[in-house]
């Protein structure tokens, strides 16, 4: 078995499991920070940085798809890599010939070029400070610790060797709908919309196609579908389309009621009246237009579809200036929450996360309305599925009120699950997802520092997470900003560890 031994000069090896915009920051970060520390005769305490990700850096899950209608909800001033240069991101797109406003959003290529130009450059300092910073085409399943010392076992059967390592994997496995999960290996069936070429190869054109579910990835199921010919249909538990807004944008001032929010008590039975109050009144301070007229309340999703764009259109929206405020601040407070609480808040306020912090930015919602007028989209009249069937070629669905309808091709656009580390082999092996036979001790929790533990009161092991990983700690765990915080404090910890 291929084992990479630990580096001659007798520093550390840290593998970095993910090489999307969670890894390529750690790396950035370790990077910088392993140059920044150098003892006696230029000996560094990190000598190798090994990156472990079947895909290009940069090109993760999240950005990596070359298809220009998949465009970023977060405007380019929030999508730095660098914590401490927030213009970073504008600055790379404005070198390549970008004139848009830093507060509006680019395609997600964009986003996944930027990554790998900052990857890029990255290895290029660390080779020429020398560090040797190696890109393994692979894909890690789980971090052993037979000998005390972390060995990342490959889906090729080999090995590597470690001091540390960094998991900061994104999002994977895509969740099974409801009435679906006999059908997730049917040829009709495809499990997600991503990568958007699949969409392409598998189903030709002018097809009937069922898309389950009504957020972002339904929505970019839909966007891809009309475009290339196919009459689509939008299905889900809450018939809702998400708001409309311009983009997630930097914060444009500071918002007290929202820093009153850390000093509430967890334990207060009023706790999300109280949160709701804070949130109400950060969103008073952008302006005199009372919450109630910024947004729709139509109960039909496309009229209340086409009324928030106009107000978003007519500059009649000031609430999403709060809302990376809000991700931020309720993030800071539910940051090391006990787990049962921490849900309790999260599924109180799922309707606002749901709708309005992930809301589409204008450009996709005129592109759907074109395709709700063209009539080639339309929304399930009987909401989601209560059964389904595939006979005689074709899917046979069966909704409440509603007359039974026949699809060629169904999309699962539900979302995904978070990534799971899960204990396996009694503690000695870290699985980088949950145990397929169900036997393992799941990570379901991380202290501040972000390390893992075989059990609460532990010892740490020498493997930190970052990224959306961290879901088991801290809500909006895949907010880039949050990400981008995570992937430098680790990389400190690390360069300076051992």
């Amino acid at each position: 078995m291929d084992v990479t031994r630990r580096d001659d000069t007798g520093g550390r090896t840290v593998v970095v499991v993910g090489a999307g915009a969670a890894g390529t920051g750690v790396f950035v970060h370790l990077v910088a920070a392993a140059l920044r520390t150098a003892g006696p005769a230029g000996a560094r305490p990190v000598r190798s940085v090994l990156v472990v990700d079947p895909a290009p850096p940069g090109w993760g899950l999240a950005f990596g798809d070359a298809d220009p209608l998949l465009m970023c909800n977060s405007a380019a001033d929030v999508n730095s890599l660098l914590p401490d240069r927030p213009d970073d991101f504008v600055e790379h797109l404005r070198a390549r010939g970008w004139t848009g406003r830093p507060d509006t959003c680019v395609p997600r290529a964009r986003m996944a070029e930027y990554c790998h130009d900052r990857w890029t450059r990255a290895r290029e300092q660390a080779v020429g400070g020398g560090l040797t910073a190696r890109h393994i085409q692979a894909r890690a399943l789980s971090v052993g610790f037979a000998d005390g010392r972390p060995r990342v076992r490959l889906d090729d059967g080999s090995e590597l060797a470690a001091d540390d390592v960094i998991v900061a994997t994104g999002v994977h496995r895509p969740r099974v709908p409801r009435g679906f999960a006999a059908f997730t290996g049917h040829p009709r069936y495809l499990d997600s919309p991503y990568p958007s070429a699949r969409l392409r190869a598998e189903l030709g054109t002018g097809r009937r196609v069922l898309v389950l579910g009504s957020r972002q990835s339904a929505v970019d199921a839909a966007l891809l579908l009309c475009r290339d010919g196919h009459r689509t249909t939008l299905a889900s538990p809450s018939g809702m389309l998400p708001a409309v807004r311009l983009s997630l944008h930097a914060p444009v001032r500071a918002f007290p009621p929202l820093e009153r929010m850390s000093r509430l008590d967890p334990a207060d039975p009023l706790l999300e009246r109280r949160m709701t109050r804070c949130v109400v009144e950060a969103v008073r301070l952008l302006g005199d237009r009372p919450l109630r007229r910024q947004t729709s309340r139509a109960a039909e999703p496309v009229r209340r579809l086409a009324e928030e764009t106009a107000l978003a259109d007519a500059g009649a929206c000031q609430w999403p200036g709060v809302a990376v405020a809000v991700i931020e601040a309720l993030t800071a407070f539910g940051d090391g929450l006990p787990a049962a609480r921490h849900r309790a808040v999260m599924e109180h306020f799922d309707w606002f996360v749901g709708r309005y912090l992930t809301a589409l930015t204008v450009v996709n919602a005129r592109r759907l309305l074109g395709h709700f007028r063209a009539g080639t989209l339309r929304m399930a009249p009987g909401g989601y599925p209560a059964s389904v069937a595939f006979e005689d070629g074709a899917w046979r669905v069966t909704s409440p009120g509603s007359p039974p309808a026949s699809y060629d091709h169904v999309v699962n656009a539900t979302g995904f699950h978070p990534p799971e580390l899960t204990w396996e082999a009694g503690g000695t092996v870290l699985a980088l997802a949950p145990a397929a036979d169900g036997i393992g001790t799941a990570v379901d929790r991380l202290e501040a520092d972000l390390r893992v533990r075989r059990h609460p009161g532990a010892a740490p092991e020498h493997v930190w997470v970052a990224g959306v990983g961290t879901h088991v700690r801290i809500p909006f765990s895949n907010h880039l900003r949050t990400v981008t915080r995570q992937a430098r404090r680790v990389a400190e910890q690390v360069a300076a560890d051992g």
